[in-house]
């Protein structure tokens, strides 16, 4: 794992504190994105719904969808864990400029500054 100097070097604009705040709502992200993903693998439907088709059918819609939700999520999660780990964690993934504090604090696996994300569409 990378040490916070070399973290703090990578995104000067973030203080050590910052940089730890961050890290830790990324586990505490990941935890909940993978026991979501455990929970939804379990059984879908009980005996009861298997008896009305089209109730456990759109259960099964809503399920597929939170878990590739819950998937993309995690993705981005462990990339934002990832860039930490490598030390290029608060640059934007575009322009290369330092993402808002702001931005991070809200959506700490956010790769693209404001400016590229809206540029980029659906890119997150």
């Amino acid at each position: 794992m990378v040490n916070q100097q070399t973290a703090a070097r990578s995104a000067p604009h973030l203080s050590a504190e910052d940089l730890a705040a961050l890290r830790e709502n990324l586990r505490e992200q990941r935890l909940f994105r993978r026991e979501q993903l455990r929970r939804l693998a379990g059984p879908v439907a009980s005996r009861a719904e298997d008896r009305c088709g089209q109730r456990a059918s759109a259960q099964l819609e809503v399920s597929v969808k939170l878990a590739a939700s819950a998937r993309m999520v995690l993705a981005d999660v462990e990339a934002a864990l990832a860039r930490m780990d490598a030390g290029v964690y608060g640059s934007c993934g575009r322009c290369r400029r330092p993402l808002d504090r702001e931005r991070l604090m809200i959506v700490p696996q956010a790769r693209y500054c404001a400016r590229c994300q809206r540029a980029g569409g659906t890119a997150r």
